[in-house]
């Protein structure tokens, strides 16, 4: 207390300054506790914006690729072309998403690069066990063709939430199962994730129509479906962003 300047006004004594310095470290700590120890990336709506910019151009790249140089597309070859797909677009997310890491402190880049490596097969299973339960078509001959749809979903998915949460079971349940959203990366992890799963479910509604058409059979119109809903996913997080700091502008003042 030496050492701080001894003539100031009554509302900044020493003492008061002491007293400001002890409360903005104990509102410090208890968020740091609130956040399990982690340190927490907000992001800012232009980086959102740049993110999904670079999200939507991977897909369109991994969407074109296919189809310009190695003429293959959903319809005619879906196995391929999604199997295709997920390797183009598996590398933007992985390295995007390990950007945004919660825990920065303790997870290095390299390491949360790591665990969506590990997710993506992970997630492919949950995603074809649950496309199974659903009535998805099994045998051999479906098989290749749901397990590559099963690693777009789980790129769509699970990947982003493991780079970012890693195993934190409290993120992970209160993002999905709970759907309650504090920080910027939650909108921008959960909201198209559940676009992407809504979306699936929307898209095989024709499956069983008897139009005879060839873009209904699996999983061709279900791809369609949760890519489509990834997109709208996308908008609408960045939309809950955008007005979140907004609303955060109007309190400061």
């Amino acid at each position: 207390l030496q050492t701080w300047p001894v003539c100031l006004g009554p509302n900044n004594s020493p003492h008061f300054r002491f007293g400001c310095r002890i409360r903005e470290m104990k509102l410090k700590m208890k968020k740091n506790d609130e956040n399990g120890g982690n340190t927490i990336l907000s992001v800012s709506p232009l980086k959102a914006i740049t993110l999904h910019l670079i999200c939507l151009l991977g897909l369109a790249l991994a969407f074109c690729i296919p189809n310009h140089i190695y003429s293959l597309d959903l319809i005619t070859h879906p196995s391929q072309t999604l199997r295709m797909i997920s390797v183009f677009l598996a590398p933007v997310l992985i390295l995007l998403y390990s950007h945004l890491r919660h825990d920065r402190t303790q997870c290095s880049y390299v390491k949360a690069v790591g665990r969506g490596l590990l997710a993506l097969p992970a997630g492919a299973a949950v995603n074809a066990l649950g496309a199974t339960i659903l009535g998805a078509p099994v045998g051999f001959e479906y098989f290749p063709k749901t397990f590559n749809w099963s690693l777009l979903m789980s790129l769509l998915t699970f990947v982003p939430a493991a780079c970012v949460f890693g195993s934190s079971w409290t993120d992970w349940h209160r993002i999905f199962a709970r759907t309650k959203a504090s920080e910027s990366t939650d909108y921008m992890i959960s909201l198209p994730a559940h676009g992407a799963v809504i979306g699936a479910w929307f898209g095989a509604w024709p499956m069983p129509l008897d139009w005879e058409s060839p873009w209904q059979e699996w999983p061709i119109c279900v791809t369609y479906g949760a890519i489509a809903g990834y997109l709208v996913g996308l908008v609408t997080s960045l939309g809950c962003i955008i007005f979140c700091n907004r609303q955060q502008h109007l309190k400061e003042k």
